[in-house]
């Protein structure tokens, strides 16, 4: 049974097309911004602290991590080994199912995972080199952040990036991540396919 069984292989090709279409949209802002933009391999702030990710997300890091047994047991057992290890200080507090690692989406929930694992590190951070080893698979959070993205709240960037810039040259750098709602669609019909639903963390999704 491989980490994609029961997974339509048109699901997986869409999620490729997906992350293709939000790793362009990065390259545009990227050039759009110059030096303002420092995010660099290395630079680890954003790898601190729990996050949520989707089934979409969770499938791809476990395929990726699949894929890297086959290639380099040992270095798929560190990460493994590092998610063991997040998940049995953090268990305790988790504010979700602690047998699947579904987060609780209510407001109580929401409120507890606010504080949860706040100065944890990303299990799939290289301690050593300050990498993510599953960068090619890395979720959509980690795909997005940094540049200005537009929300509810209004356009947000990286505290690091973009010193000097004024509002309108933060604006004229927005990234337009997935227009057509894709992940959306694609989300909807995993979970009619697959069952697969609610959100989790990368920890949980490593270990599973």
């Amino acid at each position: 049974m491989t980490e994609t069984a029961g997974v339509p292989a048109a699901i997986i090709e869409s999620d490729g097309r997906l992350v293709q279409i939000i790793d362009l949209a990065l390259l545009d802002t990227t050039k759009k911004s110059g030096e303002w933009l420092v995010c660099r391999s290395g630079c680890t702030q954003c790898c601190y602290g729990a996050f949520a990710i989707s089934p979409l997300d969770a499938m791809r890091l476990r395929r990726e991590l699949a894929l890297l047994t086959e290639k380099d047991a040992a270095r798929a057992g560190r990460i493994r080994g590092r998610a063991a290890e997040y998940v049995n200080r953090h268990m305790h507090d988790f504010p979700g199912d602690r047998a699947n690692g579904i987060l609780d989406e209510s407001e109580e929930g929401k409120a507890r995972f606010e504080e949860f694992a706040d100065d944890e590190p990303c299990p799939a951070l290289d301690p050593a080199t300050g990498a993510c080893e599953v960068y090619a698979a890395r979720p959509m959070t980690c795909r997005v952040f940094g540049p200005p993205i537009r929300s509810e709240e209004g356009l947000g960037v990286c505290e690091l990036c973009y010193h000097g810039a004024t509002d309108e040259e933060i604006s004229a750098c927005e990234m337009e991540v997935d227009p057509d709602d894709l992940e959306a669609a694609l989300l909807a019909e995993l979970q009619a396919v697959t069952g697969a639903h609610g959100q989790t963390i990368v920890a949980y999704c490593l270990l599973s």
